[in-house]
């Protein structure tokens, strides 16, 4: 059966995945983008965007580990976008404009479903209002063979945790404070019973732990 992975998850030394007050200028709030300056220095980060250039060490590395093998996406609906409720309209289709990263079917988790949304490059969004279980389980059939990742943000790592659907993951440890957010362990006490846990740490301060199902 293919793997359940959440890849490149950056939290502060506070347990924080994202700031508080989230908007369409702000998608991690106050935090800004200091959960993630360490991956926009990649060489992997800089040749999604289309330049050349960037770091080609560990964190590199572990970055380029993301889309291997996967087949579709799980995301909440606040990585899709910062609307709260029903729709307001369909225009919105996501921060990254008209060919996302992705390039496979992303399913989004909402109370408020709204017709699929086919992109350029092969991403295709589907709004589902499903259980992490029932997700899954059409992720995995759009995926076929390969894996399926769960990108986040916090609450939806944290419903995938907590239903035991989670194989592989890999945790960013960034030293920053954040105080106010969105956290990611609550909840998942003894969580580390579950897994083959490694950790390294880089020149950037940041400690990249991964969780492997044994």
């Amino acid at each position: 059966m293919s793997r359940v992975r959440v890849h490149n998850f950056a939290v502060s030394l506070d347990g924080f995945a994202t700031g508080e007050g989230q908007s369409l200028e702000e998608p991690f709030g106050h935090a800004g983008g200091r959960l993630h300056e360490w991956f926009f220095e990649t060489r992997t980060f800089q040749a999604m965007q289309g330049k050349t250039g960037g770091s080609t060490g560990v964190e590199d590395a572990i970055v380029r580990t993301w889309d291997t093998g996967i087949g579709a996406e799980i995301m909440g609906r606040n990585k899709f976008g910062p609307q709260r409720g029903p729709w307001e309209n369909h225009d919105w289709n996501g921060w990254w404009g008209p060919n996302p990263p992705f390039h496979t079917p992303v399913f989004v988790l909402t109370h408020h479903p709204r017709p699929s949304v086919e992109m350029e490059g092969g991403t295709t969004f589907h709004f589902v209002d499903a259980t992490p279980e029932e997700a899954l389980r059409q992720a995995r059939e759009a995926a076929g063979d390969l894996d399926v990742r769960i990108g986040g943000g916090p609450s939806t790592v944290r419903q995938f945790l907590a239903a035991d659907l989670v194989d592989h993951m890999h945790v960013a440890v960034v030293p920053i404070v954040l105080g106010r957010g969105e956290r990611l362990w609550d909840g998942l006490e003894e969580l580390e019973k579950r897994f083959r846990i490694e950790s390294v740490s880089t020149p950037s301060g940041v400690t990249h732990i991964t969780f492997t199902r044994p």
